[in-house]
């Protein structure tokens, strides 16, 4: 039997699924062949998911509570935990006992101390209705910031006053595609084909990224700037462009602060930007012909955002794409990140507007240590792993460690997870009801259960749904996830984006452009475009010690902290180039510790002459108690707007062991 379904993972494409299902499982997972974006394919992650299902022995099906704890809920000791410290219990006692934890440390603290943790493990709309329960409960605290895209949005809303992009099919009009920091061949892989269109009709492709990856062999030009660098290459090219009069000449009539950026573009010769880049004039000189032979696209990655001018980097990209004449035009753009949320109606979701505090994202395990009056008492964790996905692991990991109440809703025994109380087992994608957008196209899914839940577990709304009335909120989520989906639509419903439109299948958000800005029309309050004046002031940590950039990249293999099913074969291997390895006395295969500031892990050397000489690059998303993860590493910085995490601002050294 075959049935479609979306995927609701962390990722761009939000592919259309065809599960094929015997008996209850599935057997093959395949993508589905009428999706406007799939077209039939999937990432090596997805395809393989339900073999992962299959052999992961931490998949959990039923509640976990730990021991020790359960044993002073109950009031009497408890026995025969398992490895973790963890007893199965029933749904009932699990949340019989949270409910009266949650209400004792509200009754006697206020719901500040009470923090609800959600970030993007799934994207499905539905979540949002955690967020909705826990505002009800309280206002309890919530997270601000986004260690994701914080400060790409950020930068795209200074610049536009909007954060979208140009349809997908709109690349057929390039001349060239500038894939700035992007590596679709890993992290975007539905973005692949419609490169493909427009490299066939005669468009040319650029690649600029530091690291060597599979999107850059597929190039006709790779250039490797310094990490970091990205943002004196963009001035470098604003300065050729500008030095050559070559910017339309309407365009302070649609821009402001030209002036400014004229100057800051002229505070430095090119030469300098180039030299603080590590490009060569040449290279510049080409980039600058590609822009200014338009219409030409920039599709920026979401990597060089997370540092500490991520910000001003992106903004800088914006003011390339303006200044040659490439922004609101068919073709063009400078492309960050689609509006996945933007059909959608959450207004009934408040958010900062009532919640009683905010804790920084980036900063989390620190916030969570120094919280006072209240503390924060008890943590309710869903849709993510923190422990893994946060800089400074270890700091997250005793932050969850010395609260009296931690919550997690996982399919799988995660970093996070082995730190709870309460382990709440919760539907994967094949098992999961709900709605997605996408931030990688313009069209909206449904996710269906193609499958039943293994064993006990339940989607998340099942779980607030069975927890409400135990808390005082009876009648709170009463509604059936139909309702829920139709409520969240209700805004397009009536312009061919129905509840009933999708059963059908994925449908194109009816508000989304086809160009963005078209006619240089733009949501800020003077009408214009803003361009970057000023920079951040850059990061002044240095240590001799540490001569390594830490790129820590996403993988075929890995979508976050979760993995295929082979991930201890791929996790902790530390790719640099052999001149890097061979100055410390490494070879191919060699163990080694890799180290920063604030932690170590030890890794396996891996040698490849295409990456550059100054950094290493390690894979996104392992497990801290698997020493695999990059985050260890990882101190927890701020960007320069958005309040993102600065993940890549870390230097690193290679040691051998011995």
């Amino acid at each position: 039997m075959k049935l479609r379904t979306t995927c609701n993972r962390d990722c761009p494409d939000a592919c259309g699924l065809v599960a094929h299902v015997e008996d209850g499982r599935v057997v093959r997972l395949e993508g589905d062949p009428d999706h406007p974006v799939t077209q039939g394919f999937l990432c090596y992650r997805t395809r393989r998911f339900p073999e992962t299902l299959q052999v992961d022995p931490g998949r959990i099906t039923r509640p976990l509570a730990r021991a020790t704890w359960l044993g002073r809920m109950r009031g009497e000791p408890v026995a025969e935990a398992d490895a973790n410290g963890f007893v199965e219990v029933s749904w009932d006692e699990a949340l019989d006992h949270v409910a009266a934890e949650l209400l004792r440390i509200r009754d006697t603290s206020g719901p500040a101390a009470i923090l609800t943790y959600r970030c993007g493990g799934s994207l499905g709309l539905l979540k949002h209705l955690v967020d909705y329960f826990f505002e009800q409960l309280g206002p309890c605290t919530i997270k601000r910031g986004d260690v994701c895209s914080g400060a790409g949005e950020a930068a795209q809303h200074a610049d536009f006053g909007e954060c979208d992009s140009h349809d997908l099919d709109d690349l057929r009009h390039s001349r060239h595609l500038v894939l700035w920091g992007k590596n679709p061949t890993v992290s975007n892989v539905h973005l692949l084909p419609h490169l493909v269109t427009a490299r066939n009709r005669g468009a040319s492709v650029t690649v600029i990224d530091p690291a060597y990856t599979r999107s850059a062999s597929f190039a006709d030009t790779h250039v490797q700037p310094r990490p970091g660098g990205d943002l004196a290459l963009a001035l470098a090219v604003a300065g050729l462009i500008l030095a050559r009069g070559a910017e339309p000449p309407d365009l302070d009539t649609w821009c402001e602060g030209l002036e400014d950026f004229r100057a800051l573009v002229f505070g430095k010769s090119v030469d300098a930007w180039l030299v603080e880049a590590d490009v060569s004039l040449p290279e510049a000189e080409a980039l600058a012909v590609a822009l200014l032979d338009g219409p030409t696209a920039i599709l920026v990655g979401w990597g060089m955002q997370r540092r500490g001018n991520g910000a001003a980097i992106v903004r800088a990209l914006s003011a390339l794409g303006a200044l040659s004449g490439n922004i609101g035009v068919p073709g063009g753009g400078c492309s960050f990140y689609f509006k996945r949320r933007g059909a959608f109606d959450v207004s009934f979701v408040r958010g900062k507007k009532v919640a009683p505090r905010t804790l920084s994202e980036p900063l989390l395990g620190r916030e969570i240590l120094d919280s006072d009056e209240p503390p924060i008492r008890a943590v309710w964790v869903s849709s993510a792993n923190p422990v893994a996905m946060l800089p400074d692991s270890r700091t997250v990991a005793r932050a969850l460690e010395t609260r009296e109440l931690v919550v997690v809703c996982d399919a799988f025994l995660t970093d996070t997870a082995r730190r709870a109380h309460v382990v709440l087992p919760t539907t994967t994608l094949l098992e999961d009801d709900d709605i997605v957008g996408a931030y990688g196209h313009h069209y909206l899914g449904e996710v269906r259960p193609v499958v039943p839940p293994a064993g006990e577990a339940r989607t998340d709304l099942q779980i607030l749904q069975d927890l409400a009335p135990r808390v005082g909120l009876d009648g709170v989520l009463d509604r059936t996830p139909r309702q829920w989906k139709e409520q969240l639509l209700r805004r397009v419903s009536d312009r061919g984006a129905s509840l009933a439109d999708l059963e059908r299948g994925p449908v194109r958000n009816p508000d989304a452009p086809q160009v963005l800005f078209e006619g240089h029309r733009f949501p800020t309050p003077s009408g214009r475009m803003r361009l970057i004046t000023t920079l951040p002031q850059p990061l002044d940590d240095a240590d001799p010690r540490f001569d390594l950039f830490l790129l820590s990249n996403s993988t075929r293999y890995a979508q976050g902290s979760q993995w295929s099913s082979e991930r201890r074969l791929h996790a902790g291997i530390a790719t640099v180039h052999p001149d890097t390895a061979a100055r410390v006395g490494l070879g191919p295969g060699d163990p080694a510790r890799l180290e920063s500031p604030i932690g170590s892990m030890r890794v396996t050397v891996r040698t490849d002459a295409r990456q550059r000489r100054d950094v290493v690059i390690i894979p996104k998303g392992g497990w801290l108690d698997e020493g695999t993860c990059a985050n260890v590493l990882v101190s927890a910085r701020l960007t320069d707007q958005g309040e993102g995490a600065a993940y890549l601002d870390t230097w690193v050294r290679l040691v051998p062991l011995g």
